[in-house]
């Protein structure tokens, strides 16, 4: 008979996970909260302030008004016909939930909808994304009830076994990933800039994890940082996503607090922007190159005797020389031509080129 069920025999992980929002400290804050309330005089002080965990409202900021209108109009849709309903709610909060509800198949917000959320409302959602970061948006987008929710999904997708890891930062707040048997602790560096993620740091602990056995799927990053407070460099950005490339890592980012950026010097980047700029960037790389290797190849062709073929690929063009005997012992000195120089004296080479040729032909013709 297999042993019941108890703390002994639960998942270990799940005992060790100690974090933020309960812990020692809490416990304690927790316990002295319940002696004010039942002996106010119990203690030299009248509150417990809690510090610990990033939730405004438990610490009396009012929510966002339009927010809280536009949910309980969806949620309760029978009041938006009301005659009252103008007076207590915004305009705009009334045009909204109209536009959220048309959206929603049987305008039920507690209907089940599509497995990756709402069409309509990612349609929205990619709109504002494109905004952000000056790139269309594939329709990629799932909607989850919150960040753990979307941690536990890509954990279904990436962990297939105990020697499965994942590189996470520490100090950091995502507590499902501290439940893993192969979470790989990744901690931040301080660099003169602030907190910052070192890509020799990462490639050092990779190398240790993969020494261990461990098969390290995926890279996070929280930008700006929980509980570090950074904001990490773009160039920063660009060698960890270059790292993530080299190294076949998924790069999970988690960007929540993005407008949450307090320092003038300091702006927010998505890694999704980062990344799509490299990718422009190399597409840009790639159409410089095949449009220097068009105008050489045409240029080769114009010549007297040259045959070139079109360039397919790496950095070359070898034109083919038809020519007299008397010529073809100079020839033999000669190699291949690169399409590397720069495109703005791509035709001064062509016109040397051609001079050349020409001189060349007419001296060994005579």
């Amino acid at each position: 008979m297999d042993p019941p069920v108890s703390l002994n025999t639960i998942n270990p992980k799940v005992i060790e996970c100690e974090y933020a929002v309960r812990g020692e400290i809490v416990t304690l804050a927790q316990k002295l909260q319940e002696d004010i309330k039942s002996k106010p005089d119990a203690h030299p002080f009248e509150e417990i302030l809690y510090c610990n965990i990033g939730n405004p409202q438990s610490l009396g900021q009012q929510p966002i008004t339009f927010f809280r209108e536009v949910l309980a109009l969806c949620d309760h849709p029978a009041i938006l016909d009301k005659s009252e309903t103008q007076g207590l709610f915004s305009a705009d909060s009334v045009e909204r939930a109209w536009r959220i509800l048309d959206q929603i198949p049987g305008r039920a917000t507690g209907a089940y909808s599509h497995s990756q959320g709402i069409k309509g409302l990612r349609d929205i959602i990619a709109v504002g994304i494109e905004a952000r970061d000056g790139f269309p948006l594939i329709q990629m987008i799932f909607l989850t009830d919150g960040a753990s929710p979307a941690v536990h999904m890509m954990m279904q997708l990436l962990i297939r076994s105990e020697k499965d890891g994942i590189l996470c930062p520490i100090p950091q707040y995502l507590y499902t990933l501290l439940q893993l048997p192969c979470m790989v602790e990744l901690w931040y560096a301080l660099i003169p800039t602030g907190w910052g993620l070192e890509v020799s740091e990462l490639k050092k602990q990779l190398e240790t994890s993969r020494s261990k056995g461990i098969t390290v799927r995926a890279l996070v990053v929280i930008n700006p940082g929980n509980p570090t407070g950074q904001v990490l460099a773009e160039e920063n950005q660009k060698a960890i996503v270059e790292f993530c490339k080299q190294e076949g890592l998924v790069l999970l980012a988690d960007e929540v607090y993005q407008e949450n950026v307090y320092v003038p010097e300091k702006k927010f980047h998505s890694f999704k922007k980062v990344s799509r700029s490299i990718v422009l960037k190399e597409m840009e790389s790639s159409h410089l190159l095949a449009r220097r290797a068009k105008a050489l190849e045409d240029a080769f062709n114009k010549l007297e005797g040259v045959r070139c073929n079109k360039a397919e690929g790496a950095m070359y063009l070898f034109p083919r020389i038809d020519c007299l005997k008397r010529q073809s012992k100079l020839l033999k000195l000669r190699k291949r031509c690169t399409i590397l120089p720069q495109e703005e004296k791509i035709p001064a080479i062509i016109t040397r080129l051609t001079d050349f040729h020409n001189c060349f032909m007419d001296e060994f013709r005579s």
